[in-house]
């Protein structure tokens, strides 16, 4: 699977993070802030990130920032994707099962390795659940 993923800063978390994701056999097509080849603040790496799950260059995104809120919000506000800031595995697998979530937003203070690990599995795990798909549709601006 292809994930587009930035942060703002670079810190043990976001390095973990990107390990854990090669070492499931993701491949990371996009690296934005200090661990990618530019810095870039949280608006940016939310809008980057965002901006590649919508345009098909990834499949999924991951965003953090120190709360996570703010890189959620910023991603939020491109047409077709879905963040959803997750602090646990049941959050995460929720975002994915009845909001079709495409965008993972992370806190980077509240996140360690180990959550970190528990909620890739469950967003990973998780399916959108097709019952849903009528109210996500509905929240789609239109065309």
């Amino acid at each position: 699977m292809r994930i587009a993923v930035g942060a703002d800063e670079r810190t043990d978390a976001t390095d973990a993070l990107l390990d854990e994701l090669r070492a499931r056999g993701h491949d990371v097509v996009l690296a934005l802030g200090p661990m990618g080849d530019r810095e870039e603040g949280w608006v940016d790496v939310g809008r980057g990130v965002a901006e590649a799950v919508a345009r098909g260059a990834a499949d999924h995104g991951i965003v953090c920032c120190w709360t996570g809120t703010g890189v959620s919000i910023a991603a939020n506000k491109v047409p077709g994707v879905r963040a959803a800031l997750c602090t646990d595995a049941e959050t995460a697998r929720g975002a994915r099962r009845w909001n079709d979530a495409n965008v993972l937003a992370l806190s980077l203070r509240r996140t360690t390795p180990a959550i970190a690990r528990e909620i890739l599995d469950a967003w990973f795990d998780g399916e959108p659940d097709p019952t849903e798909a009528t109210a996500i549709a509905a929240l789609e601006p239109p065309a």
